[in-house]
């Protein structure tokens, strides 16, 4: 996510970090390269411009360029800067429901852009906070949208209503509302059939669907990847209808930026959510001030602590405590750890929220920054006896050789899980007595 733009902004900031003393020269070339990586990453010219201008403005302050830090302090300006250009200065981003107990999301956008698939995303969301919701097929355009709504429905045990063969798009949303106040649920969810902003007709039923609904959110699923479409998609569905709020998807694969860094300023609607990944739970509240912060390196660390605690079980993790005590940490619970690790996201993903190891990514295998690594890992450890798992001092040549052929793997393979175990052991023996923190970087090597 934003790493072309990240790792350009990053390096750019460093040089400036990197001297003691600033004139307005040095910000003046800083800030030529900052427009360069802006205009590249497809963020909209206006928004640039405000960016650069803004920087410029506080960073040329007599008491900037005398500080001790200057570079630090610039470094500060630009992610207030930025935080403001990504809604900061909007007030709350969150959904907003309404004062009766059923509220309505109306979710509208282009074909193709991932709609179907952000409203069970949405719908899982508000379970996981305890809300309960309803989610409405009201695409009556695409054939297989009903269906593939009923599927992620059934996976995320949320119920999804379907009109009759005789129903309007309007009529089956105002009867799945009904429905969802009949089961009292906190938030109906109406997915509606994506169209072009272009096409008039298809535009009109739209409004016609929002006069009957009257819902608290109109959320327009808006493509990150799309650039400065989106940021024109935006602008004409909000011009229509009237938006609420956006949510923008597959922001995991746009290592460019500029529909996120443009529609804010652009259009004037709060982003709510945004995507980053294909899963049901890759759906991340949007912060402005955590974004800001990610692009420029700098870490997000509040929202890595929300996903653990969402992913690692209390209970699980007093018993490995227990197990690291009494050294009694196996190949399973090692397995068990990466699984949880996995849930919270890509190893990339992980990264960026580290502060300074988001620069560390580029030198590192691609391999290692996705789920292979732990699939292969998953596989050995699944062909291995209980007896192995259990006390891996055991494996001797014959059973990594045989462990290998069961995982499709190769012995050198099995020896380096068995040599990184062996390493995690060590290091969290270590950490339990109160030793080893300068030994943590090891486990990552």
């Amino acid at each position: 996510m934003f790493e072309a733009l990240s790792e350009k902004l990053n390096r750019t900031f460093r040089i400036l970090g990197d001297k003691g003393r600033l004139t307005e020269k040095d910000i003046d070339a800083a800030l030529r390269d900052v427009r360069m990586a802006l205009l590249e990453a497809d963020v909209n010219f206006k928004v640039v411009r405000n960016f650069v201008a803004s920087i410029r403005d506080r960073a040329v302050n007599e008491d900037v360029l005398k500080s001790l830090t200057p570079g630090q302090q610039v470094i500060k300006i630009a992610n207030e800067v930025l935080t403001d250009i990504l809604g900061g200065g909007r007030g709350a981003i969150g959904l907003k429901a309404g004062s009766n107990p059923l509220s309505t999301i109306l979710m509208v956008g282009l074909n193709g852009s991932g709609k179907t698939t952000t409203a069970a995303k949405l719908a899982k969301h508000l379970k996981q906070s305890g809300q309960q919701s309803l989610m409405v097929a009201a695409d009556l355009l695409r054939p297989a949208a009903i269906n593939q709504l009923e599927a992620l429905g059934g996976q995320i045990n949320v119920p999804v209503y379907r009109g009759g063969a005789k129903e309007d798009t309007c009529a089956v949303a105002m009867t799945g509302i009904k429905q969802a106040e009949a089961m009292n649920a906190s938030w109906a969810i109406v997915d509606t059939a994506g169209r072009f902003q272009v096409d008039d007709d298809l535009m009109k039923e739209l409004e016609a669907v929002k006069r009957s609904v009257d819902p608290e959110e109109t959320i327009l699923v808006v493509d990150a990847m799309t650039g400065q479409d989106a940021v024109n998609v935006a602008n004409e569905f909000h011009g229509r209808i009237g938006l609420t709020g956006l949510i923008l998807t597959k922001l995991d694969g746009d290592a460019r930026g500029g529909a996120a860094l443009s529609v804010v300023s652009v259009t004037g609607v709060p982003i709510k959510f945004i995507g980053i990944g294909e899963k049901l739970d890759a759906l991340e509240e949007f912060h402005p001030d955590r974004l800001a912060s990610r692009i420029l390196g700098m870490g997000d660390m509040l929202t890595l602590i929300e996903k653990a605690e969402q992913t690692f079980d209390q209970e699980e993790s007093l018993n490995l405590q227990k197990k690291i005590r009494e050294s009694t940490f196996d190949l399973d619970d090692f397995l068990g750890q990466l699984q949880q690790l996995r849930n919270m996201g890509s190893l990339s993903q992980i990264m960026e929220m580290i502060p300074g190891m988001s620069s560390m990514k580029g030198r590192i295998p691609t391999e290692d920054l996705d789920d292979s690594h732990i699939s292969k890992i998953e596989a050995i450890i699944y062909s291995m006896t209980t007896a192995e798992r259990r006390t891996p001092g055991i494996i001797s040549g014959s059973r990594r050789r045989r462990i290998a052929r069961g995982s499709g793997t190769r012995p050198q393979d099995v020896n380096q899980l068995l040599n990184q175990f062996r390493q995690t052991q060590k290091l969290m023996k270590q950490m339990s007595s109160g030793k080893g923190i300068q030994d943590m970087g090891r486990i990552f090597r």
